[in-house]
């Protein structure tokens, strides 16, 4: 009997975990940047600014950051600033 309650003890706790876990949130959900405007900024001054706010939206909703300023930074969201093109370019502006 005391054998069977260890067992449904350690099932629960391991369940709690999962539950704790799941979806890599860890029991917090990260509070979502607004893509929009701070992709806006960042692509204010590029030359070519409907293909910049395309690339950084797709960048910031799966890093959910954008570096600051309207260039460079990059340092600031690691995330962002590793994500390459098919082809092995920078896809982040």
């Amino acid at each position: 009997m005391a054998k069977s309650r260890i067992l449904l003890v350690a099932f629960l706790l391991l369940l709690m975990v999962e539950i704790y876990t799941f979806n890599g949130k860890h029991g917090v959900d990260a509070q979502k940047i607004d893509c929009g405007a701070k992709c806006a900024y960042r692509c204010s001054k590029s030359s070519r600014p409907h293909l910049c706010n395309r690339a950084c939206n797709t960048c910031c909703s799966r890093c959910n950051c954008v570096p600051p300023g309207t260039a460079g930074n990059r340092d600031v969201c690691p995330c962002y600033a590793r994500m390459k093109t098919h082809g092995g370019r920078l896809k982040c502006p």
